[in-house]
Protein backbone atom coordinates (compact mmCIF):
# COMPACT_ATOMS: atom_id res chain seq x y z
CA UNK A 1 0.00 0.00 0.00
CA UNK A 2 1.19 3.27 -1.04
CA UNK A 3 2.13 5.54 1.91
CA UNK A 4 -0.27 8.40 2.29
CA UNK A 5 0.79 12.08 1.91
CA UNK A 6 -1.33 15.42 3.28
CA UNK A 7 -0.84 18.42 1.56
CA UNK A 8 -2.39 21.34 3.79
CA UNK A 9 -3.72 24.00 2.32
CA UNK A 10 -5.58 27.12 3.66
CA UNK A 11 -6.31 30.94 2.45
CA UNK A 12 -3.43 31.97 0.83
CA UNK A 13 -1.56 28.72 -0.45
CA UNK A 14 -1.06 28.48 -4.12
CA UNK A 15 1.95 25.86 -4.58
CA UNK A 16 -0.88 23.00 -3.34
CA UNK A 17 -1.28 21.54 -6.52
CA UNK A 18 2.25 21.10 -7.27
CA UNK A 19 3.58 19.50 -4.22
CA UNK A 20 0.55 17.13 -4.08
CA UNK A 21 2.01 16.50 -8.32
CA UNK A 22 5.27 16.06 -6.59
CA UNK A 23 3.93 13.14 -4.31
CA UNK A 24 1.71 11.20 -6.90
CA UNK A 25 4.86 10.98 -9.16
CA UNK A 26 6.87 9.56 -6.33
CA UNK A 27 4.74 7.39 -5.38
CA UNK A 28 2.10 8.46 -2.47
CA UNK A 29 -1.50 8.41 -2.38
CA UNK A 30 -2.28 11.91 -1.82
CA UNK A 31 -4.99 14.08 -0.01
CA UNK A 32 -5.57 18.34 -0.61
CA UNK A 33 -6.71 19.23 3.09
CA UNK A 34 -8.04 22.64 4.08
CA UNK A 35 -6.72 23.09 7.66
CA UNK A 36 -10.06 23.75 9.40
CA UNK A 37 -10.93 19.69 8.40
CA UNK A 38 -8.20 19.23 10.82
CA UNK A 39 -9.25 21.13 13.17
CA UNK A 40 -13.05 20.22 13.41
CA UNK A 41 -11.65 16.53 13.08
CA UNK A 42 -13.05 15.78 9.61
CA UNK A 43 -9.81 14.58 8.47
CA UNK A 44 -7.10 12.65 11.09
CA UNK A 45 -3.78 13.55 10.58
CA UNK A 46 -2.76 10.20 12.31
CA UNK A 47 -3.88 8.77 9.26
CA UNK A 48 -0.84 9.83 6.78
CA UNK A 49 2.61 9.10 6.96
CA UNK A 50 3.81 12.24 5.59
CA UNK A 51 3.23 15.95 6.03
CA UNK A 52 3.87 19.12 3.30
CA UNK A 53 3.00 22.28 4.15
CA UNK A 54 3.77 24.07 0.35
CA UNK A 55 4.20 27.61 -0.56
CA UNK A 56 2.17 30.39 -0.81
CA UNK A 57 0.99 32.84 1.12
CA UNK A 58 -0.87 32.33 4.00
CA UNK A 59 -3.02 34.66 5.12
CA UNK A 60 -1.81 36.75 2.89
CA UNK A 61 1.23 36.95 5.31
CA UNK A 62 -0.21 39.14 7.14
CA UNK A 63 1.95 40.28 10.44
CA UNK A 64 5.17 37.87 9.08
CA UNK A 65 5.44 35.37 6.47
CA UNK A 66 3.25 32.27 7.66
CA UNK A 67 3.20 33.44 10.90
CA UNK A 68 -0.67 32.95 11.28
CA UNK A 69 -0.80 29.79 10.15
CA UNK A 70 2.04 28.79 12.32
CA UNK A 71 -0.46 30.03 15.25
CA UNK A 72 -3.24 27.96 13.96
CA UNK A 73 -1.32 24.85 13.73
CA UNK A 74 0.85 25.65 17.11
CA UNK A 75 -2.46 25.95 19.14
CA UNK A 76 -5.31 24.41 17.62
CA UNK A 77 -3.59 21.31 16.30
CA UNK A 78 -1.02 20.66 19.08
CA UNK A 79 -1.42 17.03 20.26
CA UNK A 80 -1.76 16.14 16.77
CA UNK A 81 1.52 17.91 15.70
CA UNK A 82 2.90 16.28 18.47
CA UNK A 83 1.88 12.59 18.28
CA UNK A 84 2.97 12.79 14.46
CA UNK A 85 6.29 14.25 15.43
CA UNK A 86 6.96 11.13 18.15
CA UNK A 87 5.51 8.63 15.78
CA UNK A 88 8.34 9.26 13.95
CA UNK A 89 6.61 10.83 10.69
CA UNK A 90 7.93 13.11 8.37
CA UNK A 91 7.70 16.65 7.82
CA UNK A 92 8.42 19.11 4.78
CA UNK A 93 7.81 22.74 4.69
CA UNK A 94 8.40 24.59 1.35
CA UNK A 95 8.71 28.44 1.41
CA UNK A 96 5.98 29.60 3.18
CA UNK A 97 6.11 25.98 4.72
CA UNK A 98 9.19 26.59 5.83
CA UNK A 99 8.45 29.80 7.76
CA UNK A 100 5.27 28.01 9.00
CA UNK A 101 8.05 25.38 10.98
CA UNK A 102 10.18 27.75 12.16
CA UNK A 103 7.64 29.84 13.68
CA UNK A 104 6.18 27.03 15.17
CA UNK A 105 9.48 26.05 16.79
CA UNK A 106 9.18 22.63 15.00
CA UNK A 107 12.27 23.57 13.15
CA UNK A 108 15.07 23.77 14.33
CA UNK A 109 13.53 21.96 17.13
CA UNK A 110 15.11 21.66 20.60
CA UNK A 111 14.38 18.65 22.10
CA UNK A 112 11.62 19.23 24.30
CA UNK A 113 8.04 18.43 23.76
CA UNK A 114 7.25 22.04 23.60
CA UNK A 115 7.46 23.98 20.55
CA UNK A 116 8.92 27.09 21.14
CA UNK A 117 10.39 29.44 17.96
CA UNK A 118 14.30 29.57 17.97
CA UNK A 119 14.87 31.23 14.74
CA UNK A 120 13.27 33.52 11.97
CA UNK A 121 12.89 34.01 8.10
CA UNK A 122 13.41 37.89 7.97
CA UNK A 123 12.75 40.40 5.10
CA UNK A 124 15.19 39.87 2.36
CA UNK A 125 18.32 42.19 2.13
CA UNK A 126 17.54 43.33 -1.07
CA UNK A 127 14.14 44.31 0.27
CA UNK A 128 12.42 43.34 -1.95
CA UNK A 129 10.68 39.90 -3.88
CA UNK A 130 13.08 37.57 -5.34
CA UNK A 131 12.58 35.17 -7.87
CA UNK A 132 15.00 33.18 -9.59
CA UNK A 133 16.82 30.01 -10.26
CA UNK A 134 19.92 29.40 -8.13
CA UNK A 135 22.92 26.50 -7.37
CA UNK A 136 22.37 24.78 -4.29
CA UNK A 137 25.30 22.67 -2.24
CA UNK A 138 23.92 19.49 -0.44
CA UNK A 139 25.01 19.13 3.13
CA UNK A 140 25.83 16.13 5.17
CA UNK A 141 23.28 15.76 7.05
CA UNK A 142 20.79 13.38 8.89
CA UNK A 143 17.64 14.66 6.63
CA UNK A 144 15.75 11.99 5.22
CA UNK A 145 14.81 13.70 2.30
CA UNK A 146 17.90 14.40 1.05
CA UNK A 147 19.29 10.51 0.97
CA UNK A 148 21.56 10.02 -2.09
CA UNK A 149 20.78 13.99 -3.31
CA UNK A 150 23.65 14.95 -5.69
CA UNK A 151 26.17 17.61 -3.97
CA UNK A 152 24.96 20.65 -6.39
CA UNK A 153 21.26 20.97 -7.28
CA UNK A 154 19.31 23.94 -9.31
CA UNK A 155 16.24 24.82 -7.65
CA UNK A 156 13.89 28.18 -8.13
CA UNK A 157 13.40 30.80 -5.27
CA UNK A 158 10.39 33.14 -4.78
CA UNK A 159 10.13 34.95 -1.70
CA UNK A 160 9.91 38.30 0.12
CA UNK A 161 11.29 37.15 3.63
CA UNK A 162 13.11 34.12 2.91
CA UNK A 163 17.20 35.42 4.95
CA UNK A 164 17.07 32.34 7.63
CA UNK A 165 18.92 34.07 10.98
CA UNK A 166 19.23 32.51 14.64
CA UNK A 167 20.94 33.47 17.59
CA UNK A 168 24.85 32.65 17.27
CA UNK A 169 24.29 29.57 19.76
CA UNK A 170 21.08 28.03 17.63
CA UNK A 171 23.70 28.72 14.30
CA UNK A 172 26.44 26.60 16.55
CA UNK A 173 23.86 24.15 17.18
CA UNK A 174 22.56 23.47 13.69
CA UNK A 175 26.39 23.17 12.47
CA UNK A 176 27.51 21.24 15.54
CA UNK A 177 24.26 18.00 14.84
CA UNK A 178 24.52 18.59 10.99
CA UNK A 179 21.54 20.06 10.79
CA UNK A 180 22.10 22.55 7.90
CA UNK A 181 20.96 20.32 4.70
CA UNK A 182 20.95 23.29 1.72
CA UNK A 183 23.44 26.00 1.83
CA UNK A 184 23.13 28.66 -1.14
CA UNK A 185 26.08 27.55 -3.47
CA UNK A 186 27.73 30.93 -3.79
CA UNK A 187 28.03 33.37 -0.94
CA UNK A 188 26.31 37.08 -2.06
CA UNK A 189 24.10 38.33 -3.92
CA UNK A 190 22.08 38.17 -6.04
CA UNK A 191 23.10 33.66 -6.01
CA UNK A 192 22.61 34.31 -2.11
CA UNK A 193 19.13 35.99 -3.03
CA UNK A 194 18.38 36.78 0.93
CA UNK A 195 21.40 37.28 2.94
CA UNK A 196 20.77 33.84 4.89
CA UNK A 197 23.48 33.50 7.95
CA UNK A 198 25.69 30.86 6.69
CA UNK A 199 24.36 30.73 3.30
CA UNK A 200 21.70 28.72 4.30
CA UNK A 201 18.82 27.51 2.30
CA UNK A 202 17.63 24.79 4.00
CA UNK A 203 17.65 23.12 7.47
CA UNK A 204 16.60 19.64 8.92
CA UNK A 205 15.31 18.87 13.29
CA UNK A 206 18.02 16.90 14.19
CA UNK A 207 16.42 13.58 13.38
CA UNK A 208 16.45 14.02 9.86
CA UNK A 209 12.37 13.45 9.74
CA UNK A 210 11.33 17.51 9.59
CA UNK A 211 12.96 19.30 6.66
CA UNK A 212 12.52 22.92 5.64
CA UNK A 213 13.75 24.68 2.61
CA UNK A 214 13.18 28.35 1.25
CA UNK A 215 13.68 27.05 -2.26
CA UNK A 216 10.72 25.29 -4.28
CA UNK A 217 11.40 21.64 -4.95
CA UNK A 218 8.37 20.95 -6.80
CA UNK A 219 8.77 23.30 -9.23
CA UNK A 220 11.45 21.16 -10.80
CA UNK A 221 10.19 17.51 -11.51
CA UNK A 222 10.67 17.30 -14.88
CA UNK A 223 13.27 18.06 -17.20
CA UNK A 224 10.78 20.30 -19.22
CA UNK A 225 10.61 22.80 -15.53
CA UNK A 226 14.14 23.68 -16.48
CA UNK A 227 14.71 27.24 -17.78
CA UNK A 228 17.24 26.05 -20.50
CA UNK A 229 15.37 22.70 -21.82
CA UNK A 230 15.36 23.41 -24.72
CA UNK A 231 19.19 23.70 -25.01
CA UNK A 232 20.84 20.81 -26.88
CA UNK A 233 22.00 18.13 -24.42
CA UNK A 234 25.11 17.22 -25.92
CA UNK A 235 26.59 20.72 -25.72
CA UNK A 236 25.24 21.02 -21.44
CA UNK A 237 24.39 18.63 -18.80
CA UNK A 238 21.59 20.78 -17.96
CA UNK A 239 18.96 18.69 -19.48
CA UNK A 240 20.72 15.26 -20.07
CA UNK A 241 18.16 13.62 -17.18
CA UNK A 242 14.12 12.55 -17.45
CA UNK A 243 13.86 13.88 -13.88
CA UNK A 244 13.97 17.25 -12.43
CA UNK A 245 16.46 18.10 -9.20
CA UNK A 246 13.40 18.15 -7.22
CA UNK A 247 11.89 15.09 -7.57
CA UNK A 248 14.00 13.13 -5.28
CA UNK A 249 13.28 14.82 -2.43
CA UNK A 250 9.74 13.68 -2.91
CA UNK A 251 10.87 10.00 -3.62
CA UNK A 252 12.72 10.22 -0.95
CA UNK A 253 9.97 10.36 1.46
CA UNK A 254 8.00 7.82 0.15
CA UNK A 255 10.11 5.61 -0.02
CA UNK A 256 11.31 6.21 4.05
CA UNK A 257 7.24 5.91 4.75
CA UNK A 258 6.96 2.63 2.78
CA UNK A 259 9.77 1.13 4.52
CA UNK A 260 9.95 2.81 7.82
CA UNK A 261 6.40 4.05 8.64
CA UNK A 262 3.54 2.00 7.61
Amino acid sequence: MAPKALILRTAGTNCDAETDMAFQLAGAETALVHIQHLISDKVNLADYQILAIPGGFSYGDDIAAGILLAVEMKHKLTDALHRFVEDGKLIIGICNGFQVLVRTGLLPGNGASEMAQRATLAMNTSAKFECRWVDLETQESPCVFTTGVKARVYLPVAHAEGRFTAPAKVLSELEANNQVVFRYAENGYPNNPNGSDSDIAGICDATGKIFGLMPHPERFLTKWNHPRWTRNPTNTQENSSEEGDGLVIFKNAVHYAESNLL
